[in-house]
């Protein structure tokens, strides 16, 4: 839903058909400009006052039948437009209300190509608009991001595999810092990245509206620039793998997709902060995705869940034997309804991977099935998203009649057009049987949630799982997430494990798994991080035992009424507030370097508040698990100081007391 007020203004130039001229584009503040020049080539650039953020950039676009833009470069109309509008999510991942104020300039060229401009005060984008009678086949497209200087970026890069091509990633890698000029054009990044100008503005770099259409990698060129690079679409493919299989590209065919002549191509967009607490809570993305598809999507139901298998399922204090069987099932049932989950989730095992209706013998999906519902506890399934693409219809309708109301689809790993396709297919397969749908070895949301609202959340990021096999998830990785990751969208990071080592105790143990920091970091995720749908992925029989803090993280919403980021530094520190209804909740987290923070709680207004407060304990330097839960009466303007161990966190939540 949208309320409406803008106005579009139609503007002759006819000059600009002459070289050397140049049209100029406002933020609604006035601090952002961009710069569009169509003689001799077309390309854009970007200022802040008079601070040059984005050198010239070339735009550009080649079709199978030889057209290029670039030689159409004839304008014939140019239309200005303001909006004022504000946009009511079907799912409020960061505000319950998200205004969406920009200036826009649309430019028609000759031949049939045009291009799109937007200017927010937090960022800029554009997109190529095509009005073509037929179908097109696009062979490449030129997408520049040139900079001033060799100004340094934090990048995820591509690792090669073995048995596929460089366009396969699962879109989990740790994030590097170098400068523009070290990365080389056999680089493959995916987005977003993040630059990080000697300025201080801090400029992300990701895309928007992504559909029908291959994703935006970006490559270096040993200058100051990053170039768009997209995987060709598929023209042989096999199956590959061992327990999970998936369908890899043998072979690419010389183009990068067919699609509809009359359309627009996804957003490029840059997000553009002052200070680093500006990006977690910037919503440009989701503001530039479609609106939704979604006619009355009151059947999504957010809220949190368990998880079973980052713990390897390695239950204690129970009388059977545990597993991936109907027993252990039944006590994540009941641990979810002690501790106010609203569902969980049924990971890979539960059956044979390439066909899901062979269950596990050990499972009896209509035992399972009749118990969380007389508990009132919703079910979600794993699936291969192999097994599902070939078992579509069957499979959500089995899920129906087993009570499911949200699935994972998993071991993706491509973001070509075919594959972009395949997410939107499944997405509406699933919104027609009232089901949300999560994709794990999956590119980033790129503004798919707004189309999609029942694409609830995505993993894209290297999550809690990489405890298992690896020291990669560490604090200082935690801290990126949130300013770069989490600018394209919710992400399915899987917070909340009860086994926390310092930075000399942690070892990677399959089946006994521990998070790097310390427990009050793992609890401060699930305010920090975006996800509608979060999932508990620490041990229940650990949890039993401290019902104090499972209680604590049971209350924590998932989807929110504001988001404010009152400080932070990406890598090292944030602080984030929340609001839903009249509580807020707080998260805090640091890197390994300790800290004493001041937080000001002058956003609350007026009014006493409950403070209930589960910050590190005096020996959590050590025994990262150590913490202490306390409440409070706590009144604005006070201030409260904390302090964050090594690798710690801080988690408060505010209830407002009746008065």
């Amino acid at each position: 839903m949208k309320y409406l007020c803008s106005c579009l203004l139609p503007i002759l130039f006819f000059h600009l058909a002459h070289a050397g001229k140049e049209l100029e584009l406002h933020s609604p503040d006035g601090k952002l400009r961009v710069v569009v020049s169509a003689a001799p080539t077309l390309n854009w650039s970007v200022w802040d006052g008079n601070r040059p953020l984005l050198s010239p950039s070339g735009i550009d676009i080649l079709l199978g039948n030889g057209l290029r833009m670039g030689d159409a470069i004839k304008i014939r109309k140019v239309v200005s437009r303001s909006n004022n509008t504000v946009i009511i999510p079907p799912v409020a991942e960061k505000r319950r209300m998200i205004p969406d104020i920009y200036q826009e300039l649309a430019i028609t060229f000759d031949k049939g190509f045009g291009i799109i401009f937007r200017a927010y005060d937090d960022g800029v984008a554009y997109r190529i608009v095509t009005d073509i009678k037929d179908s097109i086949t696009i062979i490449s497209e030129k997408a520049e991001f040139r900079f001033p200087d060799a100004s340094p970026v934090y990048f995820p890069e591509v690792s090669p595999r073995t048995d596929a091509d460089r366009f396969h990633s699962s879109f989990e890698e740790l994030y590097q810092f170098k400068p523009l000029d070290s990365i080389r054009p056999n680089s493959l990044l995916f987005t977003p990245v993040l630059v990080k100008p000697t300025n201080g503005t801090s400029i992300g770099i990701t895309e928007s509206d992504l559909e029908d259409y291959p994703g935006m990698f970006l490559k270096g060129n040993d200058d100051h620039g990053l170039y768009g690079e997209f995987a060709p679409f598929p023209e042989e493919r096999k199956v590959v793998g061992g327990e999970f299989k998936q369908v890899i590209v043998t072979k690419r065919a010389g183009y990068l997709a067919r699609t509809n002549g009359k359309r627009a191509f996804p957003w490029r967009v840059l997000i553009i902060a002052r200070e680093d607490r500006e990006l977690p809570a910037n919503d440009i993305v989701y503001r530039l995705g479609s609106p939704s598809r979604i006619t009355d999507p009151s059947w999504i139901h957010p809220g949190k869940g368990t998880d079973e298998w980052i713990i390897g399922v390695n239950l204690f204090n129970v009388p059977f034997k545990s597993g991936v069987n109907t027993a252990t099932y039944k006590y994540y049932i009941d641990f979810a309804k002690r501790f106010g989950f609203e569902r969980i989730m049924m990971d890979a095992g539960w059956s044979d991977p390439e066909d899901l209706f062979r269950i596990n013998p050990s499972i009896n999906m209509d035992t399972i099935s009749a118990y969380a519902r007389e508990k009132g506890i919703r079910l979600s399934m794993w699936t291969l998203a192999m097994t599902l693409d070939r078992q579509l219809e069957p499979a959500l309708d089995r899920f129906n009649a087993w009570g499911v109301d949200f699935i994972m689809t998993d071991f993706i790993d491509r973001d070509d057009q075919e594959m972009v396709i395949f997410y939107s297919r499944v997405a509406a397969a699933c919104a027609r049987h009232k089901l949300m749908i999560m994709y794990h070895g999956a590119y980033k949301p790129a503004g798919f949630s707004r189309t999609w609202p029942n694409a609830i959340t995505r993993e894209s990021v290297l999550g809690s799982e990489y405890n298992a096999w690896s020291d990669k998830p560490s604090p200082e990785h935690n801290l990126m997430l949130p300013f770069i990751r989490m600018t394209a969208g919710p992400m399915d990071y899987e917070p909340g494990i009860l086994d926390n080592a310092s930075q000399k105790t942690f070892r990677p143990i399959w089946e006994k798994v521990m998070s790097s920091g310390t427990r009050c970091h793992q609890a401060a995720m699930f305010v920090v991080y975006d996800s509608p749908i979060q999932l508990f992925s620490g041990n229940p029989s650990q949890g039993w035992v401290e019902p104090t803090f499972m209680e604590l993280i049971g209350s924590i919403p998932t989807t929110w009424d504001t988001t404010i980021v009152l400080d932070g530094k990406v890598g090292d520190y944030i602080i984030t507030a929340r609001r839903k209804g009249e509580d807020w909740w707080i998260g805090a987290m640091t890197d390994w370097t300790p800290r004493d923070l001041l937080l000001d709680l002058g956003f609350l207004g007026k009014g006493a508040y409950t403070a209930t407060i589960c910050k590190d304990g005096v020996n959590a330097d050590r025994h990262a698990s150590d913490h202490i839960i306390s409440d409070q009466v706590i009144r604005a303007p006070q201030k409260m100081s904390f302090h964050l161990a090594p690798g710690g966190g801080y988690l408060v939540r505010l209830k407002k007391n009746k008065e």
